[in-house]
């Protein structure tokens, strides 16, 4: 008997305490623009142990939410966690109370899946988008290997790759081709500046290069999937001159995939400039090598003045329209199909953004900024991935909800 009652002591000191549901009431505002299946974030306070969310509306409707650890520019969290969930509809100027409800109980039916090769790549699936899983995106994070200069030109930076919407294909670019250091989405600068040295973290010539150096969260739900990867910044002698906190989040939206990127890169001491050109820094988004192989003259870019013509660009400095705009989109097409990729820039970015058109599908923009030890560099961007062609509206759209995002008021 006394053996028996040892193990239930036991067993009440270890098995942890579950925590009970909890609901808590928000306001959501609309703000000046119309809404439609827009992502939303709020911070809120919930039990440890709390793992699914379900938000209802004032009609009973319910809907599903997910939680997150706080995402790498949520520095100021406090012990919060986020609340993610897609808001269907809501007019200009209207707003809808909702109450969220957590439980303790694991999620079942997620909609996105991460799934590791070790030492080769991470890559996030959508479980629910078409009639089987598909993959979404792909993070390219092979150990720098400079034993070979093959196997240095593969392994010298970290990019993610992208598929189209419905998975059949990447639809961007890797190693080799034409100009072979342009590869996916992927950030740097050509031209690095720092206290006793120098790099081009973007052509990576000689010994400097981006190393991943860990994963530091992962997250996959009914709302999204993301990732945080720790990247270093390595100069001449293989020096870790900036450390980067790099964070990738794809949302559940329908007509297309809404990528959001992320970034906080630190200096590990000094000072350190970073600096380029329009096709050789900044964030950057290059389509596959079959965009290059192909037809270039059925490429074509739409900006917020319109829609340029099949094969023309513009390009700061030469065209001074080309900085600090808003959005710029893409449209090209692969395999005889046309898809449009939208970049997103925000205010809070460095300015002045000086922008970069392709027509062998090449598109981003960049900025001066110099770190220290007390000023790091934060960015954020989205990329909108869609099939066929999309509009001016269309694309602000989207930018006023990256811009102006929904207002959520937490009870």
């Amino acid at each position: 008997m006394k053996r028996h009652v040892f193990l239930l002591l036991c067993c009440v000191v270890a098995c942890p305490v579950l925590a009970a549901d909890t609901s808590i009431d928000l306001t959501v505002n609309a703000g000046d623009h119309d809404r439609a299946n827009v992502p939303v974030c709020v911070l809120i306070d919930v039990p440890a142990g709390a793992k699914t969310v379900t938000l209802t509306d004032p009609d009973g409707r319910k809907f599903p939410g997910q939680l997150t650890d706080p995402g790498v520019l949520n520095r100021s969290a406090d012990g919060k966690r986020e609340l993610h969930f897609i808001l269907k509809h809501l007019k200009k100027g209207q707003s809808i109370d909702l109450t969220a409800t957590t439980t303790d109980k694991p999620i079942e039916g997620r909609h996105f899946v991460w799934t590791d090769k070790p030492g080769e790549y991470a890559e996030l699936s959508c479980t629910e988008c078409h009639e089987k899983a598909h993959p979404v995106l792909r993070y390219m994070c092979r150990a720098y290997d400079d034993s070979t200069p093959e196997s240095r030109h593969d392994t010298y930076k970290v990019f993610h790759h992208a598929y189209n919407p419905a998975g059949e294909q990447i639809v961007t670019k890797g190693p080799g081709g034409k100009y072979t250091h342009h590869r996916g989405i992927f950030f740097g600068f050509s031209r690095v500046s720092y206290e006793g040295g120098g790099a081009d973290i973007w052509h990576c010539k000689g010994d400097t290069h981006q190393s991943h150096a860990g994963f530091l969260g992962q997250e996959a739900g009914k709302v999204l999937g993301r990732h945080a990867a720790a990247v270093d910044w390595c100069g001449g002698g293989e020096r870790v001159f900036a450390k980067e906190q790099r964070e990738l989040t794809v949302y559940k939206s329908s007509g297309g995939v809404l990528i959001e990127f992320a970034s906080r890169l630190c200096s590990t001491g000094g000072k350190v400039k970073l600096d380029g050109d329009p096709q050789h820094a900044g964030f950057q988004f290059r389509a596959s090598q079959k965009v290059a192989d192909g037809d270039q003259k059925l490429t074509y870019y739409l900006r917020p003045d319109g829609k340029g013509q099949p094969g023309e660009t513009r390009n700061w400095p030469g065209d001074k329209r080309m900085a600090n705009l808003p959005w710029n989109a893409m449209s090209f097409v692969i395999d005889g199909k046309r898809y449009t990729a939208l970049y997103l820039d925000k205010p809070s970015n460095p300015k002045e953004a000086r922008y970069s058109e392709r027509t062998y599908g090449r598109f981003g923009s960049y900025f001066v900024y110099q770190l220290d030890e007390e000023n790091c560099l934060e960015v954020n961007y989205r990329i909108w991935l869609q099939n066929g062609e999309m509009t001016v509206e269309q694309a602000q759209t989207l930018s006023d909800d990256f811009v102006e995002p929904v207002k959520v008021t937490v009870k």
